[in-house]
C-alpha cells in the first residue's frame, strides 16, 4: 500500500497478513520508508527501524531504543503514545501510516499501565486530567489510594483466598426453610466421579455419596494413586481443587458435592462427573501467569493522614432567612423548528452545592442535553444527570447567575449538627399513643395500592414516626416520601432517627435505592443494609445496581465504594461489574462517572486486566469480521461470503486474539480453539457471527456464542435475569422447573454476546423437517415428540417428556408475567434432552406487535396443541399428566406473586437504563396487573387459572401465526 494514504479500520482489518509501507520520522529528524507486516509487533517494529537507522546519517546521537517511544495520531485523530510494545500494528490501527519515534519522558511503569487502562476502557486517561476539575481529581486520589490498598492485600492472600476470589465457587440455591423440600435431586444411591490428577496418569472413577464433601472425594483419590503407584508420602486433600475439566471452575469448601451447579447439571443429564486433582501450588502459579504481560505500579509511600484544614469562617445553609434566587444572564444556541412547537428544546440539572458542601455562587455556562420532540409533557427531568454535556461547541447553554449571601462561604451544616438539632426537636415516642390512630397508621401502612396520601395522613405518619420505627420499620419508605425535605426542622429529626432504624431486608432496601430517595444519609443507610448481601445474592442484582450509579449526585458515593469493594473482593462480581459500566462508555451523560469507576477497578485488580485485555481484543476482532461479512454479503452469496469469512478468521492475528480466553459471557468458560469450520453467520440483517470454539483438548465441550452488532441486547439481558431469579426463587420453594436462562451480556453500543445453547433446534426447525409443506407444518401435532423419540430412545423419553413438562411450565409462567410478545416458532426452541426455552426478547411489559393496527399477540402465553401433546405422552386421555403441568403453572405462578414487590423495584430501577418499553410507571403496571398484586391469593389463583384456560382455547391463534411465519420464511438449511 503507498504510503501516506489514509487507513481505515476495515484497511486493518482485511490486510493483517499483508505489508504495508510506513514511514518513520526519527528523533534525529531522519526519513525511514520501510515495508513493515500489519501483523508485526511495536516491539520488533522498533528493532527493524534501529536496523535501518545505523546506516543512516546521525545514529550516533540516538540513545538506546527504549528510550524512545512511537506515537501515531488514530483512527479519532488523536495523536497517541503507544507505550505497549506487544501490540500489532493491525491492533493499533494508526489512522495514516506514519510513526514518528520520540523521546520518553517521565514515569514509563506509569505511563504503560496508564495505556494499557486507557484501552481498556475506552477512554484516554489524559482526559480526566484535562477536565482539571477539583472533584474528578479528588476521587481518582481517594481511589487510587483505596484500591492501591486493596491490591498490596490481594498479594498477600493464601492460595485458598486467592481460590475464594478468582474461582468462587457455582452453588444450587438451597431451600430457604428446612420445612421445605430441597428442589435438588439428591439420589438415594452413590453416584460416580471420575477424577484425574494434573500431572498426569490414567484417571479413577470414585462411588460417593452425593452428601460428602469435596475434601473427602480428594483423600479417596489420593489414597488410590499412592495405592496405585505404591507412593510411600501421601499429599495432604487439604492442598488441592477440584477443577471440572475444560473450565474455570473449582469444587472446594464444606459443601455437599449435590449441591454444586456442576455435579447437580451432570446428575439431571444423566452424566459423568469429569473433575481433575489441581495442586495448590498451580493455582499460584496460575495467579502469576494472569499477571504477566501487566506492568505493575511502583508501591508509593503510605500517606501521612491529612493535616486538618483550618476551615475559613463560614456560615451554615440553616442560619439564612433570605429567598433564593438564581438570575438567568444568556442563552446561547437555542434553536428549534415547527416540530418544537410547546416542547422543551434542551434540559440541564446542577447541584446547588459543590462536592464539598459549600454553595455554589457566581457565573456558571451550563452545555445542555437536547430533548427530543417525542418528550412532549416532560417540562423536567428530575432522573436526568447533574453533569453538563461535555459536547461544548454545539450544545445549546444557558449561563446562570448563583447568589451570594455572605462575605464567607455558606456550607451544608455537617452530619454532626443536623444530629444535635434532630435529637433537640420533639420526640412524639413520649406523648400518649392514642389507639385510635394506631390503627389508622396499621391501615395506612397495609395498604395495597400505591395512591398518594391526603394530608392529613400524611400527618399522622409524620406524627407517629418512632412508632413506625419500632413497630413497622419496613415501612421506611412510606415515611421518607412524607418527610417535608423542604424544611429543616424535618430534615434534621428524619435524619436522627435514622441512625437508631433497624437494619431492613434486601426487598425494602432495593426499594429506597430509587431516585425518590436522594438524600445522602438515607444513601449511607441503605448501602449499610446492602451488605449483608452474600456474593450471590449481590451478583443476581449487580445490573441494577450499576444503572442506580446514574442517579447519584456527587462521584465519591457510598454506592461506587460499595460496589468497587466487592467487585475487589470476588472476581466474578468484578468481571460483571466492569462488562457493565464498560458498555455504557459510548454515553456522554455517564461516560465520566463510570470510565472512573473502571479505572480504579483495573489499579485494584492488575490481575484481572490481563484477562479483560483478551477479551476486549476477541470482541475488536469479532467486530472488525462482521463488519467484512456486512459488506461481503451485500455482493456475494452466502457460500462464498462465508469462504471469505473463514479466510479471514485463519489469519494469525483473529486465531490468536480468539483463543485462550475466558468468555466475557460466563469467566469460568473457556474459549480453547476457535472451529474455523464450524463459523457462520446468521441471515438476518445484521449478520450475527455464529462462532464456535473446541475445548476437546482442555477436557472441555464444544462452546458457541454469537456475537451481535447493530442490535441492543440490554432487554434481553434484563429479560434473561428476571427468568434466572424466577429459577432461583422457584428452587427456593422445591419447585425446578428446568430453565435455560442462557448468557447475555451487552458490551458496547448495540454490541454484545449471546451463549449458543448446544444441541437444540428451534421448533419451526423441527416442524419444518417433519413436514412437506411449510403450510401445513405448524399444524403436525406429531412433530415435536417424534424428534424427541429420535432424540432419546428406549427408557430416556419419559424422562425428556418430564423435562419438556417442567420447563414448558415455567416459560408459561415467565413469559405471562413479563409480558414477552412476538412468540413465533423461531424463537421457542427445545434441546435434546426435552428441556423448553424462549429466544430474543425484543418485546416486553405487554409492548406486543401489531400489524394493520391488530395486536398480534392474541393469547396470554404459548400452549398449543401439540406441547399437550407432548406432556400427555401422546396420548388423547392422559389428563392425569396435564393436570400435573396445570398444578406446576399455578404453584410457579403464585410463588412469583410472593415475590411481586421485588420484581417491581427491580423493574423501577431499570427506568435509568433508557430502555424504549421500560421508560415510565405505565410500563410497570404491565406486572402489577400480570401479577394481580391488588387483588387476594385466592382472587390471583382464578385470575391466572382464567389465563391459562385461554392460552389453551385460543392456541389454534397461535397456529395460525406460525404458519404465516413458517410460509413468509422458509426455515430450512
Amino acid at each position: 500500500m503507498p504510503a501516506g494514504i489514509f487507513c481505515p479500520v476495515d484497511f486493518w482489518s482485511k490486510e493483517a497478513n499483508q505489508s504495508i509501507q510506513v514511514d518513520f520520522l526519527l528523533p534525529t529528524g531522519v526519513y525511514l520508508a520501510l515495508s513493515v507486516s500489519c501483523n508485526a509487533t511495536l516491539g520488533n517494529i522498533k528493532q527493524l527501524v534501529w536496523h535501518h537507522a545505523q546506516f543512516e546519517p546521525l545514529f550516533h546521537m540516538l540513545s538506546d531504543p527504549e528510550s524512545y517511544v512511537f506515537t501515531c495520531f488514530n483512527q479519532t485523530a488523536e495523536q497517541q503514545e503507544l507505550e505497549d510494545e506487544q501490540r500489532r500494528l493491525c491492533d493499533v490501527q494508526p489512522f495514516l501510516p506514519v510513526l514518528r519515534l520520540v523521546a520518553r519522558e517521565g514515569d514509563r511503569v506509569k505511563k504503560l499501565i496508564n495505556s494499557q487502562i486507557s484501552l481498556l476502557i475506552g477512554k484516554g486517561l489524559h482526559e480526566f486530567d484535562s477536565l482539571c476539575d477539583p472533584e474528578v481529581n479528588d476521587f481518582r486520589a481517594k481511589m487510587h489510594q483505596f484500591c492501591e490498598e486493596r491490591a498490596v492485600r490481594q498479594q498477600q492472600l493464601s492460595w485458598k483466598a486467592r481460590m475464594e476470589y478468582c474461582f468462587p465457587v457455582q452453588l444450587e440455591p438451597l431451600s430457604g426453610s428446612l420445612g421445605r423440600r430441597s428442589p435438588l435431586r439428591i439420589p438415594n444411591r452413590n453416584i460416580f466421579v471420575n477424577v484425574k490428577f494434573e500431572s498426569g496418569g490414567e484417571s479413577f472413577t470414585f462411588q460417593i455419596s452425593p452428601k460428602e464433601f469435596p475434601v473427602t472425594l480428594m483423600s479417596c483419590a489420593i489414597k488410590k494413586q499412592a495405592i496405585i503407584f505404591r507412593h510411600q508420602k501421601r499429599n495432604s486433600p487439604e492442598d488441592y481443587a477440584l477443577q471440572v475439566n475444560g473450565k474455570c471452575e473449582y469444587l472446594y469448601g464444606n459443601y455437599p458435592l449435590y449441591q454444586f451447579q456442576y455435579i447437580h447439571d451432570c446428575l439431571n443429564r444423566g452424566l459423568l462427573p469429569h473433575l481433575t486433582m489441581v495442586h495448590s501450588s498451580s493455582i499460584l502459579a496460575l495467579w502469576e501467569e494472569q499477571t504477566n504481560g501487566i506492568v505493575h505500579p511502583p508501591k508509593t509511600a503510605p500517606k501521612p493522614p491529612p493535616v486538618p484544614k483550618k476551615k475559613p469562617t463560614s456560615v451554615s445553609l440553616w442560619s439564612l432567612e433570605q429567598p433564593y434566587y438564581i438570575d438567568l444572564v444568556q442563552g446561547s444556541k437555542v434553536n428549534a423548528d415547527e416540530r418544537m412547537k410547546d416542547c422543551p428544546i434542551a434540559w440541564v440539572n446542577i447541584m446547588l452545592f459543590d462536592y464539598q458542601d459549600q454553595l455554589k455562587t457566581g457565573e456558571c455556562c451550563l452545555p445542555m442535553w437536547s430533548s427530543s420532540p417525542d418528550e412532549k409533557g416532560e417540562l423536567l427531568n428530575p432522573t436526568g444527570t447533574v453533569r453538563t454535556n461535555p459536547n461544548t461547541e454545539s450544545a445549546t447553554a444557558l449561563v446562570i447567575r448563583f447568589p451570594g449571601f455572605s462575605l464567607y462561604p455558606v456550607y451544608y451544616p455537617s452530619f454532626e449538627k443536623v444530629l444535635d438539632q434532630g435529637g433537640n426537636g420533639q420526640c412524639p415516642c413520649y406523648m400518649a399513643e392514642d389507639p385510635e390512630e394506631k390503627t389508622q397508621l396499621k391501615e395506612i401502612l397495609e395498604r395495597r395500592s400505591h395512591t398518594e396520601l391526603y394530608e392529613h395522613e400524611k400527618d399522622l405518619v409524620w406524627k407517629m414516626r418512632h412508632h413506625i420505627r419500632d413497630q413497622y420499620p419496613s415501612a421506611l419508605a412510606k415515611l421518607l416520601v412524607v418527610t417535608k425535605w423542604n424544611k429543616h426542622e424535618d430534615v434534621a429529626q428524619m435524619i436522627h432517627l435514622l441512625q437508631s432504624w433497624p437494619e431492613l431486608p434486601i426487598l425494602n432496601t432495593l426499594e429506597l435505592l430509587d431516585f425518590s430517595f436522594p438524600d445522602r444519609y438515607v444513601g449511607s443507610f441503605t448501602i449499610n443494609s446492602l451488605k449483608k448481601l452474600t456474593d450471590a445474592e449481590l451478583f443476581q442484582y449487580l445490573l441494577q445496581l450499576v444503572q442506580v450509579l446514574k442517579y447519584e449526585s456527587y462521584l465519591d458515593c457510598e454506592l461506587a465504594k460499595f460496589l468497587l469493594d466487592r467487585a475487589l473482593s470476588n472476581r466474578k462480581i468484578g468481571h460483571f461489574l466492569f462488562w457493565h459500566l464498560r458498555s455504557e462508555m459510548h454515553v456522554p451523560s455517564v461516560a465520566l462517572r463510570f470510565g472512573l469507576i473502571l479505572e480504579a477497578y483495573c489499579r485494584g485488580s492488575n490481575h484481572h486486566m490481563k484477562a479483560l485485555m483478551q477479551q476486549s481484543e476477541a470482541l475488536n476482532k469479532m467486530k472488525a469480521l462482521n463488519d467484512i461479512v456486512k459488506l461481503s454479503a451485500l455482493k456475494n452469496p452466502k457460500p462464498q461470503t462465508k469462504e471469505f469469512m473463514h479466510t479471514c478468521i485463519r489469519q494469525e492475528t483473529y486465531l490468536e486474539a480468539l483463543s485462550n480466553l475466558q468468555s466475557p459471557l460466563n469467566p469460568s468458560i473457556i474459549l480453547a480453539k476457535v472451529s474455523v469450520e464450524f463459523c457462520t453467520f446468521m441471515d438476518s440483517k445484521m449478520k450475527p457471527l455464529w462462532i464456535v470454539f473446541n475445548n476437546e483438548e482442555i477436557g472441555g465441550t464444544n462452546v458457541g456464542i454469537i456475537f451481535k452488532n447493530g442490535d441492543d441486547l440490554r432487554q434481553d439481558m434484563l429479560t434473561l435475569q428476571m427468568i434466572q431469579l424466577m429459577d432461583i426463587l422457584w428452587k427456593k420453594e422445591g419447585l425446578d422447573l428446568r430453565m435455560t436462562p442462557y448468557g447475555c451480556l451487552s458490551t458496547g453500543e448495540k454490541t454484545g454476546l449471546i451463549e449458543v445453547v448446544m444441541d437444540s433446534d428451534t421448533i419451526a426447525n423441527i416442524q419444518l423437517n417433519k413436514s412437506n409443506m411449510a403450510a401445513t407444518a405448524a399444524f403436525n401435532k406429531d412433530a415435536l415428540l417424534n424428534w424427541l423419540k429420535s432424540k432419546n430412545p428406549g427408557d430416556a423419553l419419559e424422562r425428556a417428556i418430564e423435562e419438556f413438562t417442567l420447563s414448558c411450565a415455567g416459560y408459561c409462567v415467565a413469559t405471562y408475567v413479563l409480558g414477552i410478545g412476538d412468540r413465533h416458532s423461531d424463537n421457542i426452541m427445545i434441546r435434546e434432552n426435552g428441556q423448553l426455552f424462549h429466544i430474543d426478547f425484543g418485546h416486553f411489559l405487554g409492548n406486543f406487535k401489531t400489524k394493520f393496527g391488530i395486536n398480534r399477540e392474541r393469547v396470554p402465553f404459548i400452549l398449543t396443541y401439540d406441547f399437550v401433546h407432548v406432556i400427555q405422552q401422546g396420548k388423547t386421555n392422559n389428563s392425569e399428566k396435564f393436570e400435573r403441568f396445570r398444578e406446576y403453572c399455578e404453584k410457579a405462578y403464585m410463588i412469583l406473586r410472593c415475590h411481586g414487590l421485588l420484581f417491581l423495584h427491580l423493574f423501577a430501577l431499570m427506568k435509568a437504563a433508557g430502555l424504549p418499553e421500560l421508560s415510565c410507571s405505565k410500563d410497570i403496571q404491565y406486572l402489577k396487573d400480570s401479577l394481580a398484586l391488588g387483588k387476594t391469593d385466592e382472587e390471583a389463583r382464578k385470575h391466572f387459572q382464567l389465563k391459562f384456560n385461554e392460552a389453551l382455547r385460543e392456541s389454534w391463534k397461535t397456529k395460525v401465526n406460525w404458519l404465516a411465519h413458517n410460509v413468509s420464511k422458509d426455515n430450512r438449511q
